[in-house]
């Protein structure tokens, strides 16, 4: 049975569930209150709509602060589990043909991070080249790029043309994939452009729409994957989180397994450590007043003899 708010079967779940407890010990955020089903299934929902936390917050019957501590805290272990089946580069087949084109995950624009703006999108994000097979599976999706790389640097780097003859048999060539017009002159099979102020000849024409009844299968494949919400309408969370370091790129991001970037989870022992460093800390002052200090004994705000306190009357801009 599917689960509406995932989208997945819930012996899926139940099982993604078994593989993070065997992993190892289970995260404290959200243990006590939420237990490990419901703390993976909110991670799930997130992902997939990509709420306001604080609606998830009201749905689960839990504060907006345990909210983000269980998606920071569950994603990473969540992408763990399928992290072995997610294809590379070298797993895929040498000799198969397939059907290229690139797609934005868009986030939030960081003022700090202005290579994530994309002036053919006009919006920011991460670039990413998605491929499928001629059937309209899918078949692999790179790392990603900063939203400013073209599709044709994106996809040169990702590697993917870059087969190596010995994984080739005997006088066979690499196959020529299909893609748009954004990779030519990349030796694949693109539509032809209209040639500048004249119109295009019938067989162009012709030509072109057999190459695009071909290539819409990779539309279908990549609005498959943008079901996955957090992929399509912005990702909210901070930007250090959108990207996770593999051993392909230093600096990536996986939106295959929808993996940011992995948080240092507490120990066990560390929680007493950071209990009493918590506890050392002054609680919030609302009304804020130079004369008063954080007693670290009493554990309580004090009032200081005024500094400004003279024989004259203060002014209306001193204390009292």
């Amino acid at each position: 049975m599917t689960n509406s708010s995932t989208r997945i079967p819930r012996c899926e779940v139940m099982g993604l569930c078994e593989t993070i407890h065997a992993s190892g010990p289970l995260p404290v955020f959200g243990a006590r209150v939420l237990g490990l089903f419901l703390c993976v299934r909110l991670t799930l929902t997130y992902l997939r709509h990509n709420l306001p936390q604080e609606l998830l917050a009201e749905l689960y019957g839990v504060s907006q602060a345990t909210v983000s501590r269980v998606i920071s805290t569950y994603t990473p272990l969540i992408a763990a589990g399928p992290q072995a089946s997610v294809p590379t580069v070298e797993d895929l087949d040498p000799t198969a043909q397939l059907i290229i084109d690139g797609t934005l995950l868009q986030c939030w624009s960081w003022k700090d991070h202005p290579e994530l703006y994309s002036g053919k999108h006009k919006t920011t994000g991460l670039n990413v080249q998605v491929a499928c097979t001629l059937s309209g599976t899918l078949a692999w999706i790179s790392d990603p790029q900063d939203g400013c790389t073209h599709d044709t640097q994106a996809l040169r780097r990702s590697g993917l043309l870059d087969v190596p003859a010995t994984d080739l048999p005997d006088g066979a060539s690499p196959p020529r994939h299909i893609g748009d017009k954004g990779y030519i002159g990349l030796g694949m099979i693109t539509p032809k452009r209209k040639p500048a102020k004249l119109p295009h000849h019938p067989d162009d024409k012709a030509y072109n729409r057999a190459v695009n009844q071909i290539r819409y299968k990779i539309e279908r494949v990549i609005a498959n994957i943008k079901t996955w919400r957090v992929l399509h309408t912005g990702y909210r969370r901070p930007p250090e989180t959108f990207r996770k370091p593999s051993p392909q790129s230093s600096d990536s991001y996986s939106p295959y397994t929808l993996r940011p970037a992995r948080q240092s989870q507490p120990r066990s022992g560390d929680v007493g450590r950071q209990w009493q460093h918590r506890q050392a800390l002054p609680p919030p002052r609302r009304n804020w007043h130079p004369c008063t200090a954080w007693s670290s004994t009493s554990r309580r705000w004090r009032t200081t003899p005024s500094p400004c306190v003279t024989a004259t009357p203060p002014s209306k801009s001193g204390c009292r």
